[in-house]
């Protein structure tokens, strides 16, 4: 039974992720040296995810229309990068947006607190 549960989901995720691919939309547009700007700033954040979970789906569409190259790494099991998740994060749960500034690091978790976090700093 668990196994036909994670095959649905992952079916749906799969279905989710390939109508998010065809409805994007654009991008938004910036001066050449505002975007390499916001490319530097980006570069302390890290987005923990998996592929066809629908919330990490809507973290990464609101990531591309706001024209945010942010680093992905995949939580998924077996992954080298859910241990640190566990350890940074305290817990494996995803979306989660590993922030690094001024020396410190915050783990924020749940979609809409950081697509509001990276639409209040980034739009």
């Amino acid at each position: 039974m668990k196994l036909f549960i994670k095959l649905i989901r992952n079916l749906l995720g799969l279905i989710i992720a390939t109508a998010d691919v065809l409805t994007r939309g654009t991008k938004l547009k910036r001066a050449p040296e505002t975007q390499q700007q916001i490319n530097t700033e980006v570069q302390d954040l890290t987005l923990y995810q998996f592929f066809a979970c629908p919330f990490c789906i809507k973290t990464r569409r609101a990531m591309y229309k706001l024209n945010l190259p942010i680093e992905k790494r995949s939580a998924s099991e077996g992954s080298p990068h859910r241990e640190a998740l566990l350890q940074g994060g305290g817990k494996i749960k995803v979306p989660c947006l590993r922030i690094e500034q001024d020396g410190k690091v915050e783990w924020m978790y749940e979609s809409s607190q950081i697509i509001r976090y990276l639409e209040n700093r980034f739009a």
